[in-house]
């Protein structure tokens, strides 16, 4: 008996149509994501249960204004409604989702996707919002001129799904094909060649009989929203308050759940301790893994309100004002508001603001983009930031509301911006010249925001940092564990046995055990200025030194080259951290604290290294997954080199003025 084949039905719109809200309506948020055969255009995939019980598989398509494609995005949006997209079949039903209240500018791609020989049904949705600003759309007039059935939406209102859901099924269920759209004989052959006049003229007539706009209610405090948000002066300065604002709020808001996670992982490694005989495999499990991964996991708060601030500003419309402002400052560089939202996606993870640069056209303008992506601070470097700012920088305020600490986390993040644009201007005006492609842009309404997408949304993308911690960082921990503990120096061992029999034999009480805690230390120290790490470290110490780098940092580095959250995890691992009942990061940020020079006695950490060592962070490419997208969007080794070239070297220097520079005005 053969398998009954699961049917499919894809989403075709313009960006800005509520798309995606629809999709995660009909699957219940239940997706996957990834990535068609042979290119690198992201889908995503879900499934859902038609009225009767039915089982039918969802796509996703990539937002597009046409099937005549100028970036890969529509390439694929063509070739997967034309039947020329590799592994995948014809679909069995296409909804295209139009905005009610931009009708007119969603109805080209539309009637297009009507010419063709497939099941159509268009998804008229934001609904509400064409109701509430006075806008009617006569549906079953629609319906006739273009013989296409008409539904209805209101994002994920349930009413308007369930409604949905009914006409899916009796369109998948139907006997007979719908009739062409727009097939005149001359345009049998090739329905997507009607002249674009053509087209207008009739996407003009169906405009005029089908849509009336009567009785206009004004928005209000919309429209003066709008004044301020997109004001090129206003806009610009609202759009820092925002920025700072999210970053005061993730330093402050994070910091209970923080510490619990934090309090959990030092009960874990107690509790560890008290199972494991002493001996390597101890070591390995609370000095390497729980150490590693823990003094990393417990961020996960500060990544999660990113993450949900991201998702929030983006279901609610003020991202895309964002877009319109800062594209005044993308033509001074020779870019233009569609390279914003690649790097606003970095800002989250580098790879996806990579790939998401596929939606620009000009090829020269996209490799700009993709090389100076990197340069955004993504979630791993968040961590870094939030550790040496804590423990580094005073917790005082600025004009009595924004603290210390929150302000430097907007610098980094501002830094990082500025060298963006900064790089791009020198590429574009050097060997990457061309004319900066025009940019259009729809400002979409503004909504309320659904916290069911919001969050889903926001765990996405923070589950994709806890498999990160759960495998990368697991297995470099261990790394980092056998290179400070191995190779072993027998002779030394014995020597420090020997001194803790001497202790035991002439002292006792407080003083036997202060005399115990400087022999462990000393012994640590010499393990790991003799381990594999030590020797890595003090190799590269030179390079670094200048920087007020020193070995430990060094090790660090090194590390953190397959991801840069692994800087925290070798140095809670290099410098032994236990946390002793205040938690791992009150326990490391008090080890960096303490942390002495032996040969001068002087501080290793100072706020000056700090901030040094954050703004190396800024600068670095330091990510595995970083390499591997360049690699695969740049098209060769040699631009993927160069970039990961010019930014370690934009990091040295960078971190190399702070440094010397500071020690010049009379910082330490």
């Amino acid at each position: 008996m053969t398998e009954r084949r699961i049917r499919e039905v894809v989403l075709v719109g313009n960006p800005n149509t509520g798309k995606t809200t629809i999709f995660n309506a009909l699957t219940g948020l239940r997706h996957t994501t990834g990535n068609y055969p042979g290119v690198t255009v992201e889908k995503r995939a879900g499934g859902m249960n038609l009225p009767g019980g039915e089982e039918i598989s969802v796509i996703d398509l990539p937002g597009a204004y046409s099937l005549q494609p100028r970036s890969p995005d529509e390439d694929v949006v063509h070739d997967v409604l034309l039947g020329a997209q590799k592994g995948t079949p014809l679909p069995d039903l296409v909804l295209v989702v139009l905005a009610a209240n931009n009708l007119e500018r969603n109805l080209y791609l539309a009637t297009q996707v009507a010419s063709l020989n497939l099941p159509v049904i268009f998804v008229i949705n934001m609904w509400d919002i064409a109701q509430e600003t006075g806008i009617t759309i006569d549906l079953a007039r629609l319906e006739a001129m273009t013989g296409i059935r008409c539904v209805p939406a209101a994002g994920m209102k349930g009413d308007y799904i369930r409604r949905l859901k009914r006409v899916m099924r009796e369109e998948l269920n139907r006997k007979g094909g719908q009739t062409p759209f727009l097939r005149s004989p001359e345009t049998v052959s090739d329905p997507l060649a009607v002249d674009p006049a053509v087209r207008y003229r009739m996407i003009e007539n169906i405009m005029q009989a089908c849509v009336r706009r009567e009785g206009k209610r004004s928005l209000g405090v919309f429209e003066f929203l709008d004044r301020i948000l997109t004001h090129r002066v206003w806009g610009l300065l609202a759009f820092l308050a925002v920025m700072a604002f999210v970053f005061q709020s993730i330093f402050n808001w994070a910091q209970a759940p923080m510490d619990w996670i934090s309090r959990g992982m030092e009960q874990l490694a107690v509790f560890t301790r008290e199972i494991l005989p002493d001996g390597a495999l101890e070591s390995l499990a609370v000095d390497g893994v729980i150490a590693g991964v823990g003094n990393v996991v417990v961020f996960l708060p500060q990544i999660m309100l990113l993450f949900f601030f991201i998702a929030f500003f983006e279901d609610t419309g003020y991202m895309a004002r964002a877009v319109f402002v800062l594209d005044r400052i993308m033509k001074m560089v020779g870019l233009n508001g569609k390279a914003f939202l690649p790097l606003l996606s970095s800002f989250a993870c580098t790879v996806p603001g990579v790939l998401a640069t596929r939606t620009i056209e000009d090829r020269n303008e996209r490799l700009a983009t993709v090389m100076v992506a990197p340069l955004m601070s993504c979630s791993a470097r968040l961590p870094i930031y939030t550790l040496l700012a804590a423990a580094f920088i005073p917790p005082g305020k600025i004009f009595g509301i924004l603290s210390m600490q929150g302000v430097t986390l907007l610098v980094m993040y501002l830094l990082g911006i500025g060298a963006g644009l900064g790089m791009a201007a020198i590429f574009r005006k050097t060997f990457l010249r061309g004319n900066r492609m025009p940019f259009v842009f729809e400002l979409p309404p503004y909504r309320m925001p659904h916290m069911r997408n919001i969050i889903s949304a926001m765990w996405d993308r923070s589950s994709e940092f806890l498999v990160r911690a759960g495998s990368v960082i697991f297995l470099l921990s261990i790394v980092l564990w056998f290179c400070v503990s191995y190779p072993k120096n027998p002779a030394a061992e014995a020597g420090f046995v020997q001194d803790r029999h001497e202790a035991a034999a002439t002292l006792e009480g407080d003083a036997l055990g202060e005399r115990f805690e400087q022999i462990e230390e000393s012994r640590k120290d010499l393990q790991i200025r003799s381990s594999y790490a030590g020797m890595l470290g003090r190799a590269l110490e030179p390079v670094i030194r200048p920087l007020g780098f020193n070995w430990e940092i060094g090790v660090g580095i090194v590390s953190s080259f397959a991801a840069r959250e692994l800087l925290i995890s070798s140095l809670a691992i290099v410098h032994h951290v236990k946390g002793e009942g205040e938690g791992m990061t009150a326990g490391l940020i008090d080890a960096l604290r303490s942390a002495r020079d032996p040969d001068t006695g002087k501080p290793l950490y100072t706020p000056l290294v700090a901030i040094g060592l954050m703004v190396f962070y800024v600068f670095a490419c330091q990510c595995f997954s970083t390499y591997a997208v360049l690699k695969r969007e740049l098209g060769s080794w040699g631009w993927t080199f160069f970039t990961i070239g010019y930014m370690t070297l934009l990091a040295w220097g960078s971190a190399f003025l702070v440094y010397q520079g500071g020690r010049l005005l009379g910082f330490q």
